[in-house]
């Protein structure tokens, strides 16, 4: 191996391989129904993603250099030909799925969607009432004529082509309609109880309405055929750096041109006559594929609404109620419990509270001077901005850093920003050019000093909250993260340093316990690595585990190759895509890697290092790929309390790398196999977190 090639798996594969994952939780009998439904929901609104942004990727680059050759070995034009083959037998097993699978085990629940074929008499009338009453004043046909040229539609909105046979009463001939439906209303309508059978809930689509009527939206014209259609586009978004004055209005005049990017996808309807397809595919400059003929709604995602409609908790997953740690059971100030001692909390098996409750208290306390926060996902309400803006209104000093550009979250922040603004709160947007993912919040807090050198006098005092997650608490419910509280002088400090650098400018000034994106955080990754191949030549226990979302940097995965060679054992538990190759021969046959897929989404980033018995721990937002490590403001915090670091490694990795249920191991290939046995008692990793946690909070 040279510096010069480093093997590595293709990205989208990967992706496309994750996806595959998660829609085997979907086939699973032993996934209850209604949660198989969310996870094939889950999948839809994943390849959406996918095709906006890596999809149309591949396509640009298609166009401008298809013989091109990526870092894996392809061609672009041959990627391109192996993720659509790919991406093609995933919607077609998707839709088996649905067909074959989930709707007959509702039907057996008695839970029904009811097409016009199999409506009664009763139905039909309240069916073709709701159509006249709710549909019809937001729809406008669309007639293809020389004067109404074929509509660009809505990046993901649901329409129907619509052929016709006539003519109207101007003389034009009808031959073809465009209809969109309307984004206001819901995909999935529950029929009325008093029209269902006893014990039934049933539901129908709004693709049904449409089918059933949409004869009465063209008048004394004859209706042949009515196919549901939805265009994917390229969603990404482009602000140049050179040309930038004003972040916010920049990102706002490309967020209104969103919806209208280059076609990348076209579902459409399996029962298409060919000729139509081919027209869809003219207007949308697209070809075979990039065309997927599905069998059931184009528009999947929207049936992630339907569980939340069913009143029906034994076909949902038991509900978990988060922990609080016994420490904050009783009525002492969040302050003085962290004075105590570092916290830590493990969402979602223990409740996002504190957090809260910390932001809560510091806008209420005169002592508390100022409070600096890190914001990226936060979500359409939120009560850590809510606290925020009362502290604002309380004349405290509210620093905010929102990332503006938080892949489909930049609406959200922007309006938050300006309530921010609003109330008094300083709102910065971070760099240009580098996202801040960083999970941070720093309180400053004037106390009087009651002991030891000073007694009697004053001090300013910093607490903070560094997470792995978002401060977003619906998240916080299904995400697996690690935050921790903490008051310690060089930690604060340091973030002291890191607020600095995103809302004024200067100099990078050297860190003594963070690591910060974009660095030093490769730097030392790097450096700890190859601290564990010096110990493993010397005849040493050496031994990484890292957790994260996606392993990526070639860099890294370079280094991770060379301690393999070095006899360094490694465990990589990688929920989403891997481009390292484990198990080849003489390259990397000390590596293995695992990916955990279950209830919740594993997502907190976790480093270990053996370090000679030293057991270094490092939690972090930053997954190892290029974009977290050069062009991103992360940090990696390290976890120095013996008991939390303990926790830490049997809670986030060790737990995890016995699971033989939910886990799945990466072969060279980038395959996977699901780890299940026969032979050994069945260990499912957050089970058994969540049980060790319940005992924790009661002691």
């Amino acid at each position: 191996m040279t510096n010069y090639f480093i093997p590595l798996l293709n990205r989208e594969l990967g992706q496309l391989e994750f996806n595959s994952r998660v829609l085997a939780q979907a086939e699973d009998p032993n996934t209850p129904l209604l949660e198989r439904l969310k996870f094939l929901c889950i999948v839809s609104s994943n390849m959406d993603e996918f095709f906006e942004i890596r999809m149309s990727g591949i396509k640009a680059q298609l166009a401008d250099n298809p013989e091109k050759i990526q870092a894996d070995g392809f061609s672009v034009e041959q990627a391109y030909l192996a993720i659509t083959e790919q991406a093609h037998v995933l919607v077609k097993r998707k839709y088996a799925i649905l067909q074959e699978s989930i709707m007959p085990a509702l039907n057996q629940e008695k839970i029904f969607f009811k097409f016009p074929a199999n409506w009664t008499p009763k139905q039909l009338r309240w069916a073709k009432n709701f159509f006249h009453r709710e549909l019809v004043p937001l729809i406008t046909p669309i007639a293809l004529d020389p004067a109404h040229p074929f509509p660009r539609v809505i990046n993901k909105s649901l329409n129907f082509l619509v052929s016709l046979e006539g003519k109207d009463s101007f003389g034009r001939n009808a031959n073809l309609a465009v209809v969109q439906a309307p984004r206001s209303l819901p995909r999935v309508v529950k029929l009325p109880s008093h029209l269902e059978s006893n014990g039934e809930t049933s539901f129908i689509l709004l693709s049904s309405f449409m089918q059933a009527f949409v004869q009465e939206l063209f008048p004394g014209i004859k209706v042949t055929g009515c196919y549901q259609f939805r265009v994917t586009r390229n969603s990404d978004l482009f602000v140049s750096e050179d040309d930038i004055t004003d972040l916010r209005s920049a990102l706002e005049g490309e967020l209104s041109t969103r919806h209208f990017g280059d076609a990348v996808r076209l579902e459409i309807n399996h029962s298409i006559p060919d000729n139509l397809l081919e027209r869809l595919k003219s207007e949308c400059e697209l070809n075979d594929a990039d065309c997927y003929r599905v069998n059931g709604p184009v528009n999947l995602v929207r049936l992630f609404q339907l569980p939340d409609l069913i009143d029906r908790p034994d076909l949902k997953y038991p509900l978990v109620k988060p922990q609080l740690p016994a420490i904050f059971s009783h009525q002492n100030s969040i302050f003085d419990i962290i004075n105590q001692s570092d916290v830590l909390l493990h969402h979602p098996y223990e409740s996002f509270t504190p957090v809260l409750d910390l932001l809560k208290e510091a806008a209420n306390d005169p002592a508390v001077l100022a409070i600096k926060q890190t914001v990226y996902r936060t979500g359409d309400e939120s009560l850590v901005m809510d606290a925020l803006m009362e502290a604002a209104r309380n004349g405290k000093e509210v620093t905010v850093v929102v990332e503006l550009l938080a892949r489909f979250d930049e609406q959200t922040n922007m309006q938050w920003a300006a309530k921010l603004e609003a109330v008094g709160a300083h709102v910065i947007y971070g760099v240009v050019g580098h996202k801040c993912h960083a999970k941070m919040l720093l309180i400053v807090r004037k106390e009087l000093i009651t002991k030891g050198y000073g007694k009697g006098k004053y001090q300013l005092k910093k607490y903070a909250h560094l997470g792995t997650g978002n401060y977003h608490p619906r998240t916080a419910k299904l995400y697996t993260d690690f935050g921790l509280l903490t008051c310690d002088a060089q930690i604060t400090s340091d973030m002291h340093y890191v607020f600095q650098l995103l809302t004024g400018t200067g100099k990078q000034v050297a860190l003594k316990k963070l690591w910060q994106s974009p660095f030093t955080m490769q730097e030392e990754i790097i450096k700890r690595i190859r601290g564990e191949i010096k110990n493993a030549k010397l005849g040493k226990k050496a031994y990484v585990i890292a957790k994260m979302n996606a392993l990526l940097e070639p860099s890294v995965i370079q280094e991770l190759y060379r301690a393999s060679q070095a006899g360094v054992k490694i465990d990589l538990i990688v929920r989403g895509v891997c481009a390292l190759m484990p198990g080849v021969k003489g390259l990397s046959e000390n590596i293995r890697v695992r990916s955990v897929i279950g209830r919740f989404l594993e997502h907190h980033r976790i480093y270990y290092f053996y370090a000679d018995g030293i057991e270094d721990v490092y939690l972090s937002s930053a997954d190892w790929m290029d974009r977290n490590l050069y062009r991103r403001v992360e940090v990696a915090f390290p976890v120095e309390n013996p008991r939390l670091k303990t926790r830490v490694i049997q809670e986030g990795l060790k737990m995890l790398l016995k699971d033989n249920q939910a886990a799945w191991v990466m072969n060279s290939e980038g395959k996977y196999r699901r780890l299940t046995t026969r032979k050994a008692k069945p260990y499912v990793a957050q089970a058994e977190v969540l049980s060790v946690i319940e005992k924790l909070s009661l002691n």
